[in-house]
């Protein structure tokens, strides 16, 4: 499956710009599956299954699954969204970045050993940490520009050459649109929570898609993120939500919980389409 050609498919087919994203936190899990050795996996797999088919591609975090020795767990969501939902996407979230030589262990790692669809990345140290993922011609390569925490700005909002300059985001913006994106597989990251850089981010970069995590319980709004950066046809996104759809219901229900804030959300999307 070709990341793009997959995702512009969900776009259109299914009439959604969402993104799941899967957090999993045992912590937050209903009590019936509290215990269970298979939580994580039966958790994800029960929200996956109630809300296929209302989104573009899901986004399961590395790192809620790896703190917890639950790779293991992961590769078998990831077949199991390949095996019941084949049209879906997925996007391991693992902000990876690294000198070439680890990058190529890392491009391994996600797109060999989890046979995820995409993987977001940093761009900090240049190119060539880059091109091992873009290697991989029909796997997405989706790098982080402009992101959702208030931290972001420490540097991403830095002028860079010279006074009047154009700013660190959109330098990378530009990059990769003008010069990394050859085989047509790369993806920005830009926050939700500040949708003048997602404007300005599309103006740079015509119609590559961006990755926009935020809404939801980070408060960033779906009207202004959709009106900023929606390409011409109203596609161009996958406007992420987490945790408010993973824990909007607390009991055995908890997975028709999810696909009701899951269609909501869609809905809510669409509106601004």
């Amino acid at each position: 499956m070709h990341f793009m050609t997959a995702l512009k498919a969900a776009w259109q087919q299914r009439n959604s710009l969402l993104c799941v994203g899967l957090d999993p936190d045992p912590a937050r899990f209903p009590a019936h599956l509290q215990g269970r050795p298979d939580a994580i996996f039966e958790f994800c797999k029960a929200i996956v299954d109630a809300t296929a088919d209302l989104v573009c591609c899901f986004k399961p975090q590395i790192a809620y699954f790896a703190a917890r020795r639950a790779e293991d767990q992961l590769e078998a969501l990831i077949d199991h969204i390949h095996a019941k939902h084949p049209a879906t996407p997925v996007v391991l979230d693992a902000k990876r970045g690294d000198i070439g030589s680890t990058a190529e262990q890392y491009a391994i790692e996600a797109f060999e050993r989890y046979d995820a669809d995409a993987i977001t990345v940093s761009p900090y140290m240049g190119r060539d940490t880059i091109e091992p993922y873009l290697g991989y011609d029909d796997k997405g390569v989706i790098l982080l520009c402009r992101t959702s925490n208030p931290g972001g700005s420490d540097l991403q909002f830095l002028e860079v050459g010279g006074s009047g300059g154009e700013k660190l985001y959109e330098r990378v913006a530009r990059l990769v649109a003008e010069e990394w994106n050859a085989s047509g597989n790369c993806g920005l990251v830009v926050g939700a929570t500040f949708p003048a850089e997602i404007a300005r981010v599309r103006e740079l970069t015509g119609d590559v898609p961006l990755l926009v995590p935020g809404i939801g319980a980070q408060g960033g709004d779906i009207e202004a993120t959709v009106r900023a950066g929606r390409t011409a046809d109203g596609g161009g996104l996958m406007i992420s939500s987490s945790r408010a759809i993973l824990y909007a219901g607390k009991g055995e229900d908890f997975a028709a919980a999810a696909r009701q804030a899951a269609l909501a959300t869609r809905d809510a999307i669409n509106a601004h389409r």
